[in-house]
């Protein structure tokens, strides 16, 4: 059984002070734990922590221009982050769709461009409740799979991390119920094994992500198909993301 992957995303939150203490509160606390523990900070923030942190916690960024250098006022590319010693990135997560305008070619290009530099994308991908409501949701997000996956060799694929992430979860309280939040990722896990391979499909990891919080972890991290989480505003607190982190989830029978 895949140890799981708990990855917490920061989002745009907490200053220096608060960034470093909760990496002093957390690095000890979940040493030698089976699962696997991201946190996707701000880039402001990644130099601090990457200094800081243990060999057990991944620091990632949020997001990732797939230009090496040049006049892009405000991004930061792939060379940046190396030089960090940062090889993880969200990519493709629905704010930086919605907020920011990203579209599928972006989401593209940035993937693309984080692999051939052997930096590990975590995709975001997720329905609104628009396309929910009119049972568009495996069609919509069939789509977007393909559209990301654009040109990505069988051989590079399995670097990819897969989020599901329904827009209208997202920071909502509400949470797909674990039966719901499954199927749709046994769909993204069929698609990938029609685009790909059986073996390809059964690698690769898939998480789910929106409103994830300690009450609802453990029905989520206990289905068949659901390979670890990515939380937002739970993760902010060092005690949550501790229990989460440490946590045994066997699946059921």
């Amino acid at each position: 059984m895949k140890n799981k992957i708990i990855a917490a995303n920061w989002k745009m939150n907490k200053d220096r002070d608060e960034a470093i203490d909760f990496i002093f509160k957390v690095n000890e606390k979940v040493k030698s734990v089976k699962n696997q523990a991201f946190i996707f900070a701000p880039s402001i923030f990644l130099r601090d922590l990457i200094k800081r942190v243990n060999s057990h916690i991944k620091i990632g960024a949020q997001n990732m221009y797939h230009e090496e250098k040049g006049a892009y006022t405000g991004e930061i590319s792939y060379k940046m982050l190396k030089s960090y010693n940062i090889f993880h990135v969200l990519i493709g997560h629905s704010e930086r769709r919605n907020i920011f305008n990203e579209t599928d070619a972006d989401v593209n290009k940035k993937i693309l461009a984080a692999i051939s530099q052997e930096i590990k994308p975590i995709v975001c991908v997720g329905e609104s409740l628009e396309e929910r409501k009119k049972n568009l949701t495996n069609k919509f997000i069939s789509e977007q799979i393909e559209k990301a996956l654009l040109d990505v060799s069988v051989d590079k694929v399995e670097e990819i991390i897969f989020a599901y992430e329904p827009l209208w979860a997202i920071g909502t309280g509400v949470t797909a119920s674990h039966e719901e939040a499954n199927n749709t990722i046994k769909m993204i896990r069929n698609k990938i094994r029609e685009l790909y391979n059986d073996k390809v499909s059964e690698n690769i990891n898939i998480l789910y992500g929106g409103s994830v919080n300690n009450k609802n972890i453990d029905n989520l991290l206990t289905t068949s198909d659901i390979d670890g989480v990515l939380v937002g505003g739970a993760s902010l607190d060092p005690e949550n993301f501790i229990e989460m982190v440490k946590r045994e989830y066997k699946k059921r029978h």
